[in-house]
């Protein structure tokens, strides 16, 4: 890549889109050079050396292949990658051209990848653990990708370090009200006018609970991890999920 880094948004006129493509004309050593939305005819992706795809779940692997078949490196804040579309994905970037690079990122606000490390961290130190994520009304999918990501490393760590199921009585719960179980952990969701994006993580022991908690009130706050991972994509090649493996975490 040249030093100055061509860049296009997928997704330019959605919320973080068009929050991202801001930051990006502001940020020093990238240049904006395409915005593309639903139905528009990607292409050669405007000549750009690396993609931001926010759009929809359902439409992010096509997306993302599309970059990949051409050698274009991509950062995703897309959701719903789960781990058979990963599988696909890595299949696809072996037949890449060499290089070739993509960062999931399900979440690029340093504070909430702070989190998920802490989370992971505390997870081995205590026998019962949940996780509570907050978004705005007009999120499409749940649990959150930061939430499900967050309950994985919790999950693999407790794990490796040897403990058991978490306790829980509970045997009648027809609605659901104990909410979504992600490798083991138990997670919910709120969905409620007026908030961004938020998340606590509970871990209790006798006689104790630690809360570990990451707002955003505002999209910008996402800006620097983006523009961290349009930086250094092009130094990772193959599959990298979660913005921290950047930022040596």
């Amino acid at each position: 890549m040249s030093d100055m880094i061509k860049v296009s948004v997928i997704g330019a006129s959605g919320r973080m889109g068009s929050t991202v493509c801001d930051a990006v004309e502001a940020a020093t050593g990238l240049e904006l050079v395409g915005r593309f939305d639903q139905g528009d005819d990607l292409g050669d992706l405007a000549g750009a050396d690396v993609v931001v795809e926010f759009s929809v779940p359902d439409a992010s692997p096509a997306n993302v292949a599309h970059c990949v078949e051409r050698g274009v490196h991509c950062v995703v804040g897309t959701t719903g990658w789960r781990e058979e579309r990963l599988a696909r994905l890595r299949a696809q970037i072996e037949k890449a051209p060499e290089g070739t690079g993509v960062l999931i990122a399900p979440n690029f606000a340093i504070g909430a990848i702070l989190m998920m490390s802490f989370a992971a961290q505390a997870a081995r130190f205590y026998e019962s653990v949940e996780v509570v994520e907050l978004h705005h009304p007009r999120k499409v999918d749940a649990p959150s990708g930061t939430a499900a990501r967050t309950a994985d490393l919790i999950g693999a760590a407790r794990e490796e370090a040897g403990l058991g199921p978490i306790p829980d009585a509970t045997e009648h719960d027809p609605d659901g009200a104990r909410g979504a179980r992600v490798h083991g952990v138990p997670v919910h969701s709120v969905r409620l006018r007026g908030l961004v994006a938020h998340q606590e993580v509970l871990l209790g022991g006798e006689g104790e609970m630690l809360t570990i908690r990451h707002d955003s009130f505002d999209r910008a706050s996402f800006m620097p991890g983006v523009i961290e991972g349009v930086r250094r994509v092009g130094e990772h090649p193959g599959v990298t999920v979660g913005l921290e493996h950047y930022l040596g975490l």
